[in-house]
């Protein structure tokens, strides 16, 4: 879609070629890869707003080249936030501040982490200008550093302690925000938070997936405004909330902390089946039914994992250090801390008989059913009515201030009606089948019936064929299925969480039905002319064997005619040609290739699409594929032909016509004849096979030469720029292997998309499929001559 960038832009020279329309159409196409349509209006609207601001042209280009790279970050609906800021702070400060406010942006938006703490941000930057405008630029030019070692709150804090100590001192504004002073340094240094959840955001991912093998979505929060304890831990919309920078606890690490935090907020994801209700409570009863709710969680959590009921009982039996200053606790809370360490240490005596007797009938409860939270209020309603018995219970507000800092504050546990469990039911995996290889005794004497359906829990499998005498076949051919592969299991990129999914899909290899023969033999008659073109680009590319090359100062052998020209000189006292040796070349072609073919559903189509008489695409493929197995195996590369579908992550259909070890002859040829296409193009999945085979081969130089025509698309994945980062991310993968990746693509408008997945010089596009057949030869022999 081609977009009026004047409608929005008058302040802009737009002429084609100007730099300035150079920079909007690269920004604009950087947009809409991160962007929805709601979002890439805003996306204008804002340039539009700022033109007519008037505060230069640099803010505008500013705004338009980083703007995508904040909605990147933390979502595209800051961008209305972004611009009424920068339309506030026109009235206090000048454009040059204001972009540099802009440019910074990005950085503030990586380090921040989430869309409503870059809006506290925002917000702190309008408040600052207000009261110290002089120290807005120094900030700003020194932001990398603090958001290196402050959270909002304490870069919030640093801020404003600096714009009330130098209200007047314009010179003291400076150097304080410049920090060039003592004074901000030293409150720097006390506003320093230990551990920053976003330097750890990625740790704590991968933590969470390899306990539980699933995707929980994290994000900051930054209450931390006035104290310096910060919110607690919380579960909203089924993302874990969890503040954005803890200090050490009685010595235990931030890492350690947040690793409790998140394993204790993951459990009560996976763990609670359905949510308590919450009528005709109190809200102290409810603070003493979550501290049972919590141990249950715990229960299950550690029963399945032993190493987190260590990990979060370090803090229950954690004291203050001799430099801490001991925080004075409530007796009830003590009570409650005690509690706590009963229930998760059943090894634990304490010195109250009623908490050991809670504590194990608690347990022996859970012991008959752990996911049933009826267990979990009953047990909390009792403990409650045996403080309140002795007129023991404080206010909430004590209550509330829990001195253990992993544990939420358990929103997510109460049935309010906002609440909807079920988008956070996660899938079960289905048990999988058992393919056991067996003897052919096994076989006769044991089955009853030799073909099993796909619901069978185990598959026997014979390592040699079982020929029935009578019918002169094997009992496959005659009955069974075609034979499939073992699974393969490949992890997927996704990049919305920036990890892989491993596992995620599943690749099975399988054969699709012969043809004749003649079929690819025909092929080189039909393509008479093209076939004695590749002729002589075979001869080009046969290695030479052993070649002299003479003029070298080092060398193998010496040039006997050089070296008496070169005595011949010394005797007439002339300074002679010291080039008297000969190197000797070696030609060897030392590469390996997979041919991939793209051979989804859409290759069944004529190539004209009013012409039902044209050939298919999958035909020309063929075609095309026939004429290169022919010309690489005249050169004498190892090759392999395979082809990908898919149906779903699922079942990646991959299919092997020639194999290395294979020679190119009528078996290879049949395979090749009978070619068809069907089902979707999960190109990833297939990369990443393609790239496991070409991984066996010892060759110097391996290559994937993959020709297919369209994007990577699948029937469950409706987002399209999912399966175009997994490829991008497979190839770049393959590449660290060292094998190369090369994309043949048949889609006329690859433009959009093929060299950010691929990269530049590494894919051609074939604009008139009729001619592929002529191609795809001709770009083996540039890319690999």
């Amino acid at each position: 879609m081609t977009i009026d960038f004047a409608e929005y832009v008058n302040c802009l020279e737009l002429e084609a070629g100007h730099e300035h329309r150079e920079a909007l159409e690269s920004s604009y196409h950087e947009a809409a890869r991160v962007m929805s349509p709601r979002g890439l209006q805003n996306y204008l609207e804002g340039m539009r707003a700022l033109c007519v601001l008037g505060r230069g042209r640099d803010l505008v280009l500013t705004y338009v080249g980083e703007m995508p790279g904040v909605a990147k970050e933390v979502g595209e609906d800051v961008i209305p936030d972004v611009v009424e800021a920068l339309m506030k702070l026109a009235s206090h400060t000048s454009g040059t501040v204001l972009t540099l406010m802009m440019a910074s942006l990005p950085l503030a938006a990586q380090r921040l982490g989430d869309a409503e703490v870059l809006r506290g941000y925002l917000g702190l930057i309008h408040q600052l200008a207000g009261k110290a405008p002089r120290g807005l630029r120094p900030m700003l030019e020194n932001l990398d550093e603090l958001l290196a070692k402050l959270t909002l709150g304490g870069l919030r804090r640093w801020a404003l302690w600096g714009a009330q100590a130098h209200a007047r001192d314009l010179d003291g504004q400076m150097a304080y925000y410049g920090l060039k002073s003592e004074s901000s340094r030293a409150v720097l240094r006390k506003e320093r938070r230990g551990t920053l959840f976003v330097d750890n955001q990625r740790k704590l991912n991968f933590y969470l997936r390899a306990l539980w093998g699933r995707a929980f979505f994290m994000r900051p929060t930054s209450g931390d405004y006035e104290t310096r304890q910060g919110l607690r831990p919380f579960i909203e919309e089924f993302q874990i909330h969890v503040p954005d920078a803890y200090d050490t606890f009685h010595g235990i690490d931030g890492i350690e902390i947040y690793r409790a935090a998140v394993a204790h907020c993951a459990a009560h994801l996976v763990y609670t089946r359905r949510p308590i209700s919450a009528e005709q409570l109190s809200p102290a009863q409810m603070k003493f039914i979550e501290l049972f709710e919590d141990a249950r969680v715990e229960y299950l959590a550690g029963r399945e994992f032993p190493g987190l009921r260590k990990l979060w009982l370090s803090f229950l039996t954690a004291k203050p250090r001799p430099e801490e200053e001991a925080p004075e606790i409530h007796p009830v809370m003590e009570l409650m801390l005690r509690m706590a360490r009963a229930l998760l240490d059943e090894h634990y005596e304490d010195e109250e008989s009623a908490i050991n007797a809670m504590a194990a009938d608690f347990r022996a409860r859970l012991a008959v059913d752990p996911y049933d939270s009826a267990i979990s209020w009953n047990a909390g309603v009792e403990f409650y009515n045996h403080l309140s018995a002795y007129g023991a219970i404080p206010g909430l507000r004590v209550l509330e201030s829990w001195p253990i800092p992993y544990r939420d504050d358990n929103r997510y546990i109460w049935a309010f009606a906002e609440a909807d469990f079920g988008r956070g039911v996660d899938y079960q995996p289905a048990s999988q089948q058992v393919r056991k290889y067996v003897s052919v005794l096994e076989m006769v004497n044991e089955l009853d019936c030799e073909l099993a359906g796909d619901d069978a829990q185990e598959i026997w499998v014979l390592d040699t064929p079982f020929y029935l005498d009578q019918e002169g076949c094997t009992i496959n051919e005659l009955e069974g299925k075609e034979p499939i592969s073992e699974p393969y299991h490949y992890q997927e990129w996704d990049y919305h969480v920036q990890l892989y999914r491993p596992d995620w899909a599943t690749v099975i290899e399988r054969r699709q039905p012969k043809d004749d023969p003649e079929v690819m033999d025909a092929i080189l008659t039909k393509h008479k002319p093209i076939a004695s073109r590749i002729r002589h680009l075979i001869d080009a590319l046969q290695p030479q064997g052993i070649v002299r090359k003479r003029g070298f100062e080092e060398g193998e052998e010496i040039d006997i005619n050089a070296a008496v020209r070169a005595f011949i000189d010394i005797r007439r006292g002339v300074m002679p040609d010291p080039r008297i040796n000969i190197r000797i070349t070696r030609h060897v072609r030392d590469l390996a290739v997979v041919i991939l073919l793209d051979l989804s559903e859409s290759t069944n189509e004529p190539v004209e699409k009013d012409n039902p008489d044209s050939p298919t695409v999958v035909e020309l493929t063929r075609e095309a594929t026939g004429l290169l197995a022919w010309a690489i195996d005249s050169i004498g590369d190892p090759f392999a032909v395979h082809g990908f579908a898919s149906d779903g992550r699922h079942d990646v259909q991959y299919y092997r016509f020639k194999d290395f070890h294979q020679p190119y002859d009528d078996e290879a040829k049949s395979r090749l004849a009978g070619m068809q296409g069907g089902l979707s193009t999960r190109m990833g999945a297939a990369l990443r096979h393609a790239g496991w085979h070409l991984g066996q081969q010892s060759a110097q130089k391996r290559l994937v030469l993959l020709v297919t025509d369209g994007e990577p698309a699948d029937i469950d994945e409706r987002d399209p720029q999912y399966l175009r980062h997994d490829t991008k991310k497979a190839v770049e993968d393959l590449a660290m292997q060292g094998i190369y990746t090369y994309c043949l693509t048949l889609d006329p408008l690859a433009d959009r998309y093929v060299a950010r997945i691929f990269g530049e010089n590494r894919y051609a596009i074939v604009d008139h499929v009729e001619r592929l057949p002529e191609r795809l030869p001709a770009v083996f022999a540039t890319i690999t001559g």
